[in-house]
């Protein structure tokens, strides 16, 4: 079964609600003397989906098997096939300044033929690159990879990059239960490191396979955990496979507040003893996150989360993410906006770091 995007939504209104009051009671009046100020804030937004319609043959399957009440779902796929009207009424009505594009799951990792795969990809990326050269001051965008094909990715992802100005990649989190700390995709981080450009590595709609603990209860399957324990466990074999350690530049970006992975960063430390011998690392698994890894803090509205992420992996590494259309916009905003921070560390967040680490 696949899980349903809307499954998480009542539980993150309730904790962006928790996060404003705490937020509230920890700014106090600071928040309210900077409210002006706050507002002309520029906001870049890095995990935000677009679609094409009819790219992928088996996207309308997939889409029907959404956990989420129709009408939700017919708004969510209204507004990812729309780049302009929607979408930009939205970021104006919101403040915020940039959206960085990322094709949407269930996206290619779901194509079974490498050919077809080098074919859409080049199709879609294509396309977001038009996209963004019409409107530059709003739009940037991860490319796609056939990676069910590990030298044509390389060669897809070299001209994204290069010819076409893609600031990265997003890949949604296995093709067909192949992970990216297999030996076929080393020339891929290779490439990555080469070019200097981040991997977004974003959850998957369909499971690599399927975990008894989740039965009888979908809500697991999908965004509320089961999509935070895969793509996190998908960050660690990236770790404990010595890709940074044989491609020491290279980086990946993890959303919802890296997966949960700073808060676990301790545990990580204290078990690394007892690592066998041959998964032995150059450094410590925290050191790997501070250095290798970038978190985002799309679906996790919560200024306790934040603060976490912010003092394990250090202001620098922490971007800001709606993940439109399947978050608020509102909600978002307003909990960067509120979020206990000094004008500067907040402008870090909110733009600064986006700004560095995908060269806008």
């Amino acid at each position: 079964m696949v899980g349903g995007l809307a499954a998480g939504q009542p539980a993150l209104a309730a904790e962006a609600v928790s996060g404003s009051r705490a937020s509230t009671a920890t700014a106090g009046a600071k928040g309210h003397r900077n409210a002006k100020k706050e507002k002309k804030m520029r906001i870049v937004a890095v995990e935000e989906a677009f679609a094409i319609p009819g790219a992928i043959r088996q996207e309308a399957v997939i889409r029907q098997r959404l956990e989420a009440p129709e009408a939700i779902k017919q708004e969510w796929f209204r507004r990812l096939d729309d780049l302009t009207d929607l979408r930009l009424a939205d970021m104006d009505a919101n403040g915020v300044d940039v959206q960085v594009l990322s094709y949407a799951t269930p996206g290619l990792e779901v194509i079974e033929d490498p050919a077809e795969a080098v074919a859409v990809a080049r199709r879609v990326n294509d396309h977001l690159a038009k996209a963004v050269a019409a409107d530059p001051k709003r739009f940037a965008g991860f490319a796609v990879l056939p990676l069910q094909d590990p030298k044509a990715a390389v060669v897809e992802l070299r001209r994204a990059v290069q010819e076409l100005g893609l600031k990265g990649v997003l890949y949604n989190d296995h093709v067909r239960g192949h992970y990216l700390d297999e030996p076929q995709f080393r020339p891929v981080w290779a490439e990555l490191e080469r070019l200097g450009v981040t991997l977004y590595l974003h959850p998957a709609a369909i499971p690599a396979d399927n975990w008894r603990v989740f039965d009888g209860y979908p809500v697991l399957v999908g965004p509320s955990w089961g999509w935070t324990a895969t793509t996190g466990a998908h960050a660690l074999r990236l770790i404990y496979g010595g890709v940074f350690d044989q491609f020491p530049r290279a980086s990946v970006m993890l959303g919802h507040m890296g997966e949960l992975l700073p808060f676990q960063m301790a545990r990580l430390d204290s078990r690394f003893g007892q690592v066998p011998a041959e998964r032995r690392l150059q450094h410590l698994p925290s050191y790997y996150l501070r250095n290798n890894v970038y978190v985002t803090t799309s679906g996790v509205m919560s200024h306790a989360a934040l603060l976490g992420a912010v003092h394990a992996v250090g202001v620098d590494r922490v971007l800001f993410s709606i993940d439109y259309p399947f978050e608020s916009s509102a909600e978002a905003v307003g909990f960067l906006r509120s979020a206990p921070y000094a004008p500067a560390d907040l402008a870090s967040i909110a733009h600064g770091n986006a700004e560095r680490v995908l060269g806008l």
